[in-house]
């Protein structure tokens, strides 16, 4: 299959494999993490497999959404991070999320994203391939590759696998690295 064929309307079920607030796995600082439903990629070895189906989980809601924007408000939460499942064939949902976040944090909170999909890939994608990316801060993109597997990395599971500052590789057009802030005290 051809990942630039699938359409986030053909597959998606709007539904939430797992929401987990308060979490430090999934990205850098304190995070709420949401976990959606469904992936294509199947990639060998994947942490999530559960999540690959397109039926698991629980159906997205107001409540959960309601959750969601109420949790990042506490003031030791950086941001939010989706994955799953593939948040960029769960376009509603994630949408959803990341236009309440914007709309009542603005950029105070940062948001991550993991795909399977390359940042090449999303950047000729369809359009809300492209909103989804145009609201992330930072996008871990790429299949998980087991053969490149490296427990060392951080917030990364494969060596092919690329963290990238959105808004810089948005503007150049062209994938930029992130670079790690500081840590905070």
């Amino acid at each position: 299959m051809d990942p630039m064929k699938w359409q986030a309307c053909d597959y998606t079920k709007c539904r939430i494999a797992s929401y987990q607030p308060f979490t430090f796995v999934d990205g850098q600082g304190v995070r709420n993490s949401i976990y959606v439903s469904g992936c294509l990629f199947a990639c060998k070895g994947c942490f999530n497999k559960a999540a690959q189906d397109f039926n698991y989980g629980t159906p997205f809601s107001n409540f959960l959404l309601d959750q969601i924007v109420d949790d990042c408000g506490h003031e030791a939460i950086q941001g939010i991070t989706l994955l799953g499942g593939e948040p960029f064939l769960n376009t509603p949902v994630c949408l959803e999320i990341v236009r309440a976040i914007r709309s009542n944090y603005q950029h105070t909170k940062d948001i991550w994203a993991y795909s399977g999909y390359t940042f090449e890939q999303l950047l000729k994608g369809s359009s809300d391939k492209q909103e989804l990316l145009s609201f992330l801060d930072v996008l871990v993109d790429g299949p998980f590759d087991l053969k490149k597997r490296d427990l060392s990395l951080e917030f990364r599971g494969s060596s092919n696998q690329r963290i990238l500052d959105v808004p810089r590789s948005l503007q150049a057009q062209q994938a930029c690295l992130w670079q790690k802030e500081p840590d905070q005290v």
